[in-house]
C-alpha cells in the first residue's frame, strides 16, 4: 500500500471526526459543509481502494491474506458514506455523532490495512 495515502486518509478521517464532534458539542446536526468533508474523505478511501486493487492485479500480495485485505478496503470505502447516510436520517446532534464514529472507524481501518499489507 501507499503509506502516504494511508496516512492522509486516516488523518482526514480524524479531522472530519473532530469537526463533526465540534458540531455535536454545539448541539448541531450535520450541515452541507460536513457533507463536503465526507465527500473528500470518501474520495481518499476510494482512491485507496483503486490503488489496492491495482496492486493486487499486478501480483503483489498482502502478508495476511487477500480476502481480508479486500474486505477491509471495501469497509474503509463504505464506512463514511454509511455514516453520512445515517446522519441524514437523524437530523439532530446525534447525526453529527454518527459521522464522528464513522471517521474514527475509518482511521482504525486504515491502521489495520497498513498492518494487513505488511507494514
Amino acid at each position: 500500500m501507499l503509506v502516504a495515502l494511508t496516512i492522509a486518509t486516516a488523518v482526514a478521517a480524524l479531522v472530519l471526526a473532530a469537526w463533526c464532534g465540534l458540531a455535536f458539542s454545539r448541539d448541531q446536526s450535520t450541515k452541507d459543509w460536513h457533507f463536503i468533508g465526507m465527500a473528500v474523505v470518501t474520495l481518499l478511501a476510494l482512491v485507496q481502494l483503486v490503488v489496492g486493487v491495482v496492486r493486487l492485479a499486478r501480483g503483489e500480495k498482502p502478508e495476511q491474506g487477500t480476502v481480508i485485505f479486500v474486505a477491509y478496503l471495501l469497509g474503509a470505502a463504505l464506512c463514511v458514506p454509511a455514516a453520512g447516510l445515517m446522519s441524514l436520517t437523524e437530523r439532530t446532534r446525534w447525526g453529527s455523532m454518527t459521522v464522528v464514529a464513522g471517521g474514527v472507524v475509518l482511521a482504525v481501518l486504515e491502521v489495520r490495512l497498513y498492518d494487513i499489507w505488511g507494514g
